[in-house]
């Protein structure tokens, strides 16, 4: 499967689950073990973790096996590695501490809001 279509299956899950502030990183020419880096915030630890674990099934759907889900409870960040895409969905207390956006600007960034309403 190509990573483009993996991406948008990715981030069309986690917009479904109502996951907030979606931003996606591309990271190709910055990152030697990655392509794109997702980043959601989650409303609780339960939340972060039913983000990954949705997001994880649909991979498995596509043809696409986690290489592995990082984070545990009470973190604030659980990380999902699929290979050319990781998914971090973070609480809002750890996004900004982190600021993986800044961190990662290098990349061009596209952004998934979700209209209020």
């Amino acid at each position: 499967m190509q990573t483009e279509v993996l991406l948008k299956i990715i981030q069309d899950v986690l917009d479904e689950h109502k996951g907030q502030n979606i931003v996606t990183l591309d990271v190709i020419k910055k990152s030697s073990f990655t392509d794109y880096m997702v980043v959601v915030t989650g409303t609780s630890d339960r939340h972060l973790h039913a983000l990954c674990d949705y997001a994880s099934d649909k991979s498995k759907e596509n043809g696409v096996r986690p290489l592995g889900i990082e984070g545990g409870l009470g973190s604030g960040w659980v990380l999902l590695d699929l290979g050319d895409i990781i998914v971090h969905a973070m609480t809002d207390q750890a996004r900004d501490f982190y600021q993986l956006e800044k961190l990662w600007s290098v990349g061009d960034v596209k952004e998934i809001q979700k209209q209020a309403g």
